[in-house]
């Protein structure tokens, strides 16, 4: 028998030969090893050993209304909600037994408590269906055990993080407590606390059995008419192109059979992109080894609760009277060239990469020294770029569905995510604002792109147990999409920002330029790891609670804005034009707002799906039907439309768009010219008197009024001028050639230079249009919220007679008050707030925070949260100003002021030039 103690020491001290560069992502395995036995901890799996029959365990149905492949955790969560929302021809296919692929050798934890409002309701949901749902439906046992959470901080950052978790968990009922080092030896006597800061303890945590949930999941879909049918690999999917050119799944193909079928869901792991590849659909996910090992019995461990050391990269679990220990490391082993062949099996362990997780555990637990280990675990797992699932309708074929790529998190995210594929399936949209999982999220630029894959997936798994702080930035696979005013930014001090591959203007730093590398992959493989890195040494300096270095930088850019006139280069945003026959059908359907105002409108509007929720928020300008002259402007004889779009999401309102045009039947053409423009927003004050030197037109409040546009020359080059503002001043977006851009940008700053014009970033952008009480969408604006609810019902034009997505929703909810609505909140505390902050009305917990910041021309820190009646009735405005509310930031309340109105610029004067 090894003891994890020996074999530490073993490890550390052998002298092996240097491996080359990356090398690790082909090994298997070459080091020693205290053990051979390679097995999990379970009582049971599904695995048969028995020489049973290969074929398929049912007869295959002709047809289904969905088909979903793979029998892992996601897959039994979605066949099981599918059913139970009553769609019953379903089938479920796969290749082996059920659990077979990564889901048997999970370690199984679920804590509920996450830094994301979205995912504490998920895990909630998961812990209902394993712990109650299933067993009352069935009479039969999960394997879910009760045993509680422990988070380890082994620093005053850790335990405000966990501390901003407490105060999110009051808003959801999750009973939790930061814990002293003393509090915590108490509760977990073999533990080491002498570097301890504090922890946070969450008593209903737990652990759930894979082969007992996936058993009792497709018991409990099969009793309600889902087909469960394993030995059943699938070997193509038959996609046909409609009369419109729409690529729709027709069927899957087994060596057994076809079933005809107009929607196929993809939950098959690692094994998923392999799936995609049979539709066409890009599936961006990576395998990796990932690993854990079980101790021996360990005397007074029994009934202590799952511990996870962040800072030490590890977590411990509860086995019996045995832990097994797991965790991140910074070298992950890749597996390249994953085997359909491969099923309820394991690699052996490489224990030069999993020694780092022994030595955290032995300092945290040090009996471990003296322990031996029973086993080891080593399996694959899919991790994805932001260590976020992929779920939802595929970009590239209509009925084929993503639900794959959990990084290690499938049991616990499983019943939540399957319940919104469900809902996704059957209603076209999720019930929760899904964004954050959603395929679309990603530029489709990107979703083929190997090293873009490979290199943030790298970067998202080695820093899984990081703090999770509000203003990171990854340092993997960036420049991935430049505009035309990068390279002269970047030499002004810009401090960039990575969105949907671009890179946008963060904030100006007064010192040197801070370019962004190549990535190093944190010096693991032997790649050389950056020396006098400095923007990775800004970036440091964001990694904090509290106000950071350069808040001040940000407050001058700011200020300057508001008194006088700043610069900022909004080129990522997306910029798409609506053209065709049925044009105008389709702007009134998919917009709340009429644009179909005289052409040189433009209007600010939303994007709803069938639930009134908001998928969007955007400007449309209705543009003259002419010739082409672009990319300015397309070709029309009709009713054409300038759609500009945060660069965010433009793949997202992309594909929403397309979709309601296909459903709809609507002919008309969607076509991007997000790469051959760029964009500059001149703000604040003195923008007029900057601009009136570098256009050729008037811009009078008579001559060129608030939300209207024109084609103009600026600099002798040809713009598309729109006077709109996202901060709250007088400005004007100019939408520029990109062959233009720079001569156009050198005009600006030269007539700029008597006003103190200077360039400001996307940090100043988010703090001055939450100081005007301006939406940022999937913030404080997202799919599960509806106009009325965002304080956004003069964008609908309800009192027309026009007919748009969504509004029998808006009506129906009009009709009957809102059970939900956005308050604005300021504190007099020179605190920050970043969002996620707990909301009390009168002591009472009544929502939180969607988001927060410091604004800078008043002077105080603003939030913008939703809020709910305890009593389930409406939210008036007598509700909230009859309220006494707080705030609760990392377990400290502050008093809070709640506004019904912005407190900047309530009569909205400024945007038009009105200053006093």
């Amino acid at each position: 028998m090894a003891f994890l103690g020996s074999a530490f020491r073993r490890v550390v001290s052998a002298v092996r030969p240097p491996l080359s560069p990356l090398c690790r992502t082909y090994a298997r395995s070459y080091s020693s090893e205290p053990t051979k036995e390679k097995s999990v901890p379970y009582e049971k799996t599904l695995k048969q050993d028995d020489g049973a029959s290969t074929g398929p365990t049912k007869p295959l149905p002709r047809s289904a209304d969905v088909v979903v492949i793979g029998g892992g955790s996601l897959g039994c969560q979605t066949i099981y909600h599918l059913a139970k929302m009553g769609l019953t021809n379903v089938v479920l296919l796969e290749r082996d037994r059920l659990t077979a692929g990564t889901t048997w050798h999970t370690a199984g934890l679920l804590w509920q408590l996450r830094p994301s409002d979205v995912e504490v309701e998920l895990l909630a949901h998961t812990r209902n269906v394993i712990s109650k749902d299933l067993e009352e439906e069935t009479g039969l046992h999960t394997g879910w055990i009760q045993n509680g959470g422990l988070f380890i901080a082994s620093n005053k950052q850790r335990l405000d993080e966990y501390k901003r978790l407490m105060s999110l968990g009051k808003v959801y009922g999750i009973e939790s407590h930061v814990l002293s080092p003393a509090e915590t030896k108490d509760l977990y006597p073999l533990m080491n606390i002498d570097d301890l800061y504090g922890t946070l303890y969450v008593p209903k945590d737990g652990t759930m059995d894979p082969a007992g949930t996936c058993t009792t999941l497709t018991r409990a879909a099969s009793a309600r008419g889902a087909v469960v049918i394993e030995n059943c690999p699938v070997t193509g999917i038959k996609v046909q192109t409609d009369d419109l050119g729409v690529k729709r799944v027709k069927a899957v193909k087994t060596p057994h059979g076809t079933i005809e079928t107009p929607c196929v869901v993809n939950c098959a792991g690692v094994w998923a992109p392999k799936l995609g590849e049979m539709a066409g659909v890009k599936v961006p996910l990576i395998a990796m080894h990932h690993a854990y090992v079980v101790t021996q019995r360990i005397e007074g461990i029994q009934n202590m609760p799952n511990v996870r050391d962040h800072d030490a990269s590890v977590y411990l679990r509860l086995q019996g009277d045995a832990l097994s220990v797991g965790g991140y490391e910074h070298n992950p082993i890749f597996w390249e060239e994953v085997s359909d062949k491969f099923a309820f099996s394991l690699f052996d362990l490489d224990w030069d990469v999993f020694m780092q997780h022994i030595e955290g555990a032995i300092n945290r637990v040090p009996v471990l020294e003296q322990i031996g280990i029973k086993s080891t675990v080593c399996g694959p797992e899919s991790f994805t770029a932001d260590h976020k699932p992929l779920m939802g309708e595929a970009p590239e074929v209509r009925g084929f569905f993503l639900g794959c790529g959990f990084n290690s998190a499938g049991m616990m995210l499983g019943g939540g995510c399957g319940r919104e594929l469900a809902h996704w399936i059957i209603h076209g949209r999720p019930e929760k604002d899904m964004y954050g999982y959603d395929i679309r999220r990603f530029h489709h630029s990107l979703t083929d792109n190997k090293d873009w894959i490979r290199e943030r997936s790298h970067e998202s798994y080695a820093k899984n147990y990081s703090v999770v702080f509000p203003f990171d930035e990854p340092l993997a696979s960036r420049n991935m999409r430049k505009d035309p005013f990068h390279q002269v930014l970047m030499e002004q001090g810009c401090v960039f920002q990575e969105r949907h591959g671009w890179e946008r203007p963060g904030w100006f730093n007064k010192d040197k330029p801070a370019p962004v590398k190549d990535y190093d992959y944190y010096g693991a493989y032997e790649v050389k790891k950056h020396v006098n890195y400095k923007y990775n040494e800004l970036l440091g300096k964001e990694y904090t609670f509290d106000f950071p270095p350069h808040h001040d930088v940000i407050k001058n850019e700011c200020l300057s804005c508001r008194h006088s006139v700043a610069v900022f280069n909004m080129s990522y945003f997306g910029k798409f034009y609506l053209t065709g026959p049925d044009a105008k059908k389709a702007a009134d359907w998919l917009f709340t707002a009429d644009v179909n105002k005289k052409p040189g409108s433009t209007v600010y509007t939303c994007m709803l799906n069938k639930r009134g929720g908001v998928e969007s928020d955007l400007t449309v300008s209705r543009l003259e039907p002419g010739a082409a002259n672009l990319p300015l402007a397309p070709e029309s004889i009709g009713d054409a439309y300038y759609l500009a779009i945060g660069g965010a999401v433009a793949e997202h309102n992309w594909n929403h768009i397309r979709t309601v045009l296909q459903d709809q039947g609507f002919h008309c053409q969607l076509t991007d010219h997000s790469e051959d423009m760029g964009m500059i927003s001149i703000q604040g004050p003195k923008s007029r008197e900057v601009l009136q030197e570098v256009l050729d037109t008037d811009l009078s409040n008579e001559a060129f009024p608030f939300s209207t546009h024109k084609v103009v020359n600026a600099a002798g080059r040809p713009v598309r001028a729109v006077r709109l503002s996202f901060v709250g001043e007088l400005g004007w977006e100019l939408h520029i050639p990109k062959d233009s851009c720079l001569p156009v940008y050198h005009a600006v700053m030269a007539a700029g230079t008597k006003h103190g014009i200077i360039n400001s970033g996307y940090r100043a952008i988010d703090s001055l249009s939450i100081e005007k009480g301006y939406r940022h969408w999937h913030a404080d604006l997202r799919p599960d919220d509806t106009p009325l609810e965002a304080g956004l019902a003069f964008t609908c034009k309800l009192k027309s007679s026009i007919q748009f997505q969504g509004r029998d929703r808006l009506q129906k909810q009009k009709e009957e008050g809102l059970r939900r609505r956005i308050v604005c909140f300021t504190i007099e505390e020179k605190v920050p707030m970043f969002g996620l902050e707990a909301i009390f009305r009168s002591g009472v917990p009544v929502g939180h925070l969607r988001r927060a910041e410091f604004g800078f021309f008043i002077d105080k820190t603003i939030g913008y949260g939703y809020i709910r009646n305890p009593d389930g009735g409406v939210v008036s405005a007598d509700f909230i100003k009859s309220g006494e509310f707080t705030l609760e930031r990392m377990g400290v309340t502050y008093k809070a002021k709640a506004h019904l109105k912005s407190p900047f610029d309530p009569e909205n004067k400024r945007v038009k030039g009105i200053y006093t």
